[in-house]
């Protein structure tokens, strides 16, 4: 993903359908504003644009000035904005400010839980066919994990994001450091998915580039932000002010005990890949543990405290900003239509700019020519493509393939 990832519906498409009309008014203060959604489509458009700059756009290396800042921001930060946006889109089936309960409850946790098995297969056919770790695979695993918590509140859930931001990293430091690369290759041996591409259970939960240890703390947050009212000017400032402090507490932190490390750790983007493809990409193989001190970093997918912390209060001020913005001026809307419709069948841009890749002979995931033509390219044409189809269709095209395959949840009872 840097795969990052994902869309509205799984990630990423359309998670709430368009509202029905009504046969008496509703009241104000039950209308949700339409910023409230918008917001979050612009979110996740900004999220697909950054994996473009990521995976096709000039490595950190070969930019500089201005380019370097966007390079840095896209890296590691559009992945994470992805996984925060697939809690928040967890929570638009599952019952938004209030949990759905009984036959619906159940229904929408059979919905959830049919998105994880196809965004699991569709990542492990992705990987199959273009080589690299696809983040879909990971999200299928992050959505089965969250199924127990769709029903707590904003502050509990809250409070288990920060908990594994705090524990998590460092546990999984040790997991890790009792890892020896022999147990993995027997692990790996009997493991289905692994003999079908790069990415295996391990991978998914320890190991891999994006692993739910250390990447359930942006799911839960995400699920956490859909339980607020977002809309409330109050909350709104709150929000705002907890992102800019937590991001400027674990960057600061981070400088302040690890020194040059973090500085090196954030201008290289994180931990390298040992494997043959991009760092943006991930290995999927045994890599030799790290020292302890790399805990106190907070480079891009280093998977630290700082890290996460860090990573999630960035999240928090795109969402809230997006929104505001959204809601209070009604021309930026209008003009951002087309962005916003990148938003809405994001899983379709992210899976389509793998397939245009391959088309054109361009290196899935990599980002190894200095121009900035080819990402500017790709997401002019996501953008016309998502403003054209927008006006004929509901959804996405696997936006709506997904629609259907959770069609069956209805039954449940």
């Amino acid at each position: 993903m840097t795969h990052t990832q994902l869309p509205h519906e799984t990630t990423a498409p359309q998670e709430h359908d368009p509202p029905q009309p009504r046969t008496s008014p509703e009241p104000a203060s039950a209308r949700a504003p339409l910023g409230r959604l918008v917001g979050l489509d612009v979110a996740r458009a900004l999220a697909v644009f950054g994996m473009y700059i990521v995976h096709i756009g000039p490595p950190l290396s070969a930019t500089d000035g201005v380019g370097s800042w966007v390079r840095y921001l896209a890296d590691g930060h559009s992945s994470v904005l992805f996984a925060t946006l697939a809690g928040f889109s967890l929570m638009l089936i599952a019952g938004r400010r209030e949990p759905k309960t009984g036959p619906a409850g159940r229904q929408a946790k059979a919905r959830i839980a049919i998105r994880a098995v196809v965004l699991l297969v569709l990542g492990t056919v992705l990987a199959m066919e273009y080589g690299g770790v696809i983040i879909l695979a990971f999200y299928g695993v992050y959505f089965l994990l969250a199924l127990p918590l769709v029903r707590l509140r904003a502050g509990t859930l809250a409070m288990i994001a920060g908990g594994l931001a705090l524990l998590t990293p460092q546990l999984a430091f040790v997991l890790r450091s009792l890892l020896s690369e022999s147990v993995q290759q027997s692990v790996d041996t009997y493991d289905p998915l692994k003999a079908l591409s790069e990415v295996g259970v391990l991978d998914l939960l320890l190991t891999g580039f994006y692993p739910a240890i250390t990447w359930m703390p942006f799911v839960i947050a995400g699920m956490a932000l859909a339980r607020l009212d977002l809309a409330a000017v109050a909350v709104q400032w709150r929000l705002a002010a907890l992102g800019a402090a937590l991001a400027v507490a674990a960057y600061g932190m981070s400088l302040l005990l690890a020194g040059k490390d973090a500085l090196r750790s954030m201008a290289e983007g994180g931990k390298p890949s040992t494997g043959s493809g991009p760092a943006s990409f991930g290995s999927g193989s045994f890599e030799a543990q790290g020292a302890a001190s790399d805990l106190l970093t907070a480079g891009p997918h280093s998977g630290t405290t700082f890290d996460i912390i860090g990573s999630v209060g960035v999240a928090i001020l795109v969402i809230v900003s997006v929104t505001v913005l959204m809601d209070r001026l009604p021309l930026l809307r209008r003009l951002s239509k087309p962005v916003i419709a990148v938003g809405a069948m994001s899983l379709t841009a992210y899976v389509g700019h793998f397939v245009a890749q391959s088309v054109m002979g361009m290196p899935a995931g990599e980002s190894s020519q200095a121009s900035w033509v080819p990402v500017l390219m790709f997401i002019l044409a996501a953008t016309v493509f998502a403003a054209v189809w927008s006006r004929f269709f509901r959804r996405g095209p696997l936006e709506s393939l997904l629609n259907a395959a959770t069609r069956p949840a209805k039954y449940v009872r």
